[in-house]
């Protein structure tokens, strides 16, 4: 029986909540392919989106604008939806730095990246959930337009697995390799697998459980689901399917058509470089071209095989790229499309393109790429728009694209169920604003609430940082060059009270969920700019909507035109809200929300920016001969991110913890070393 959406949740709809909720799923039924979500901070548009999608029954894709917010959002779907396959799809990389050349300088910069093992996991189980059920909703960031393997050979490529059904261990093995699993005997981790005798195990790219395969001669006897770190089975199956391992996956008929038309490529753009007297560029591009089919040919894939992506997937050159939106559209399916924070959302994916086909044309043109590796590129806004079956729009601040595109489908969602109103605004002068901050931020902090302050630089929010720190406040910054997964950390921390006050530049605006958080400073309020625009100023206001106690204080010398008409617009949203309170016998509550829905992402990366663990206090156990290896590289490790973070009395305290370790592991005296 195919699965449906169930929402489960203790709440009900209240507030404009129930009008919303019935009008978006009634403009869905009428036809009506795109409208707006109008939805102040606070008033539960996440809640709203649950309800739709409950009500339509149709898989969902919700692109969130940055990856904290599409964390949060993942989070409270998969408690809304616990039986439902909730997914999360950003981009894997830690640290990214794309394939690109500098001619001015003759500077080649090779690409190099470091890809989060967990992220890769939870990408991979969102193109198998598209592919295996219709009760799905994809949490996604704006790296959901970029180029991505063929839904079809992804799907061709499945390895399918029966008991009682005869597969020669050898042709299962072949498969496997195929796609892209990888045989060893000692390491088991995801995306590999071994042999024990008429023994077969599996640890599926995408999940955390592993897949054992008993033979007899050459039939499947039985099929056991395992926990791969125990070993304790978890149930025993009729059937298996293992996806890929990898994204870009095809199969050897379509490599070996590929080598063909690169070959053909390759021929026509040397004989136009040498007509053009390019013989430097010629040579490079022979070289690097002919090196890639090799390991096309001999392996399946090759670094940088996604540039090859149109010679693999038949595609004539000039078309769209592959996307994750394509999973949806395997069988022609209607889907519901959910642009989050859609104000920021849609001009990023209005404007990645042109940044992409700027660097890709200059390794073009210097040999380092053949022309077809422009194909292998985010959608142009056009080439998105039309893979957009049902589109809603959510934003307290709408733009201009969202107001003309949903036309007279905007469905307002101002009162909020908990009866708090749009927080107070206070101006104050820039002159002495820091003494002043520190006082407000005590006030705060002996309430046990939290304050965000916003800045115009990230020098500028880690200097205040450090200030504030000095004067004996608890506080961190965060900014963009944050790694996704401490970004995620530092949030949690913040609500559990770790710390008072966090410090940041525009990402505190968007989708921010900290219900903890009672004052929102806003620095140099009056200087007119992005980060200061109307939508801004009225997003950054949004952060202090969850607490009864919320106010926002601006620090300005002069009104701007920005600064005025949020004032008007929040002061018009204010007296609605207040009379609404009045005329139901409403009163104000702070909203009540569970530090733990960001729990999927806890421990999975060090803290770099908060602490730094003397390694006495954190390996309080006992050191053996197998842990100490591992013991001295995480001490390592930590102090170096000490020294990065000029905390030179920890990194000292580490450096002689780990010398103490490896003197103990090479049979020296450890009589330096403290006894436990």
């Amino acid at each position: 029986m195919e699965n449906k959406f169930k929402l489960v949740s203790k709440f009900v709809p209240s507030g404009d909540q129930p009008y919303a909720i019935d009008e978006l799923h009634h403009n869905y039924l009428t036809g009506k392919n795109s409208q707006v979500l109008l939805g102040v901070t606070g008033s539960g548009k996440t809640f709203v989106m649950a309800n739709v999608i409950e009500k339509i029954q149709k898989p969902t894709l919700i692109i969130s604008p940055n990856k904290i917010l599409a964390a949060q959002t993942y989070a409270e779907f998969k408690a809304f939806f616990p039986n439902n396959a909730v997914e999360y799809f950003i981009s894997y990389y830690d640290y990214y730095q794309p394939e690109a050349y500098i001619p001015s300088s003759d500077t080649y910069i090779e690409k190099d990246s470091s890809i989060n093992d967990h992220i890769d996991r939870l990408r991979l189980k969102a193109t198998t959930s598209l592919l295996e059920r219709k009760d799905v909703i994809v949490i996604a960031s704006v790296s959901c337009i970029y180029n991505l393997g063929s839904p079809k050979d992804y799907q061709n490529m499945c390895v399918e697995i029966t008991t009682g059904k005869e597969k020669p261990i050898k042709l299962l093995l072949t498969e496997l390799i195929s796609s892209h699993y990888e045989r060893n005997e000692i390491e088991f981790i995801r995306g590999r697998f071994r042999v024990k005798g008429d023994t077969v195990e599996i640890f599926p790219a995408y999940l955390e459980t592993a897949v054992r395969i008993e033979f007899y001669g050459d039939t499947v006897e039985n099929i056991k689901e395992f926990n791969p770190i125990t070993g304790e089975i978890i149930n025993k199956k009729d059937k298996a399917y293992i996806y890929p391992a990898k994204l870009f996956v095809t199969d050897k008929y379509k490599i070996d058509n590929a080598l063909k038309t690169i070959k053909k490529e390759l021929d026509e753009s040397l004989a136009i470089m040498k007509s053009q007297n390019k013989l430097l560029e010629a040579q490079r591009l022979e070289q690097r071209t002919k090196y890639d089919m090799e390991m096309l040919k001999e392996t399946g894939s090759c670094s940088g095989v996604e540039n090859y992506s149109r010679h693999l997937s038949g595609n004539p050159p000039g078309s769209r790229p592959t996307t994750l939106i394509d999973y949806f559209l395997k069988e022609n399916d209607d889907f519901l499309m959910i642009t989050d924070e859609s104000h920021i959302s849609l001009p990023q994916i209005r404007g990645m393109y042109e940044g992409d086909r700027s660097r890709k044309q200059t390794l073009v043109d210097f040999g380092f790429r053949l022309p077809s590796a422009l194909d292998n590129r985010p959608l142009r806004f056009a080439e998105f728009e039309k893979l957009i079956r049902k589109l809603m729009m959510v934003s307290a601040t709408p733009g201009a694209y969202e107001l003309e595109k949903g036309k007279k489908h905007i469905v307002d969602l101002i009162i909020r169920p908990t009866g708090l109103a749009d927080p107070e605004v206070i101006i104050r002068p820039i002159d002495g604003q820091i003494q002043d901050l520190m006082q407000e931020i005590q006030k705060v902090t002996d309430k046990k609430q939290r304050t965000l302050v916003t800045t115009l630089t990230k020098k500028m929010s880690e200097d205040l940082t450090t200030y504030l720190k000095e004067k004996g406040f608890k506080v961190e910054y965060l900014h963009s060059e944050i790694d996704t997964l401490t970004r995620i950390e530092i949030l949690k921390n913040l609500r559990f009270g770790k710390f008072d006050v966090l410090v940041g530049i525009n990402l505190l605006r968007e989708g921010l969920d900290l219900p903890e958080v009672s004052l929102v400073v806003v620095l140099d309020a009056d200087k007119e700019g992005f980060l200061r625009s109307e939508s801004t100023l009225i997003q950054i206001c949004g952060r202090a909507a969850r607490n009864i106690d919320g106010r926002v204080i601006f620090y300005a010398d002069t009104m701007t035109g920005s600064m005025q008409r949020a004032l008007t617009e929040m002061n018009l949203r204010r007296k609605k809200q207040i009379e609404y309170n009045k005329k139901n016998n409403i009163s104000p509550k702070t909203i009540i929300k569970a530090v733990h829905e960001l729990n999927e992402f806890s421990n999975l990366s060090r803290q770099k920016s908060i602490t730094h663990i003397v390694a006495e206090e954190q390996f309080d156990y006992k050191v053996t001969p197998k842990n100490i290896d591992g013991i001295i590289k995480e001490i390592e490790l930590q102090m170096k991110d000490a020294a990065e973070s000029l905390d030179f009395e920890s990194a000292a305290a580490l450096r002689d913890r780990m010398l103490e370790l490896k003197n103990m592991k090479s049979g020296k005296s450890p009589s330096k070393s403290k006894k436990r």
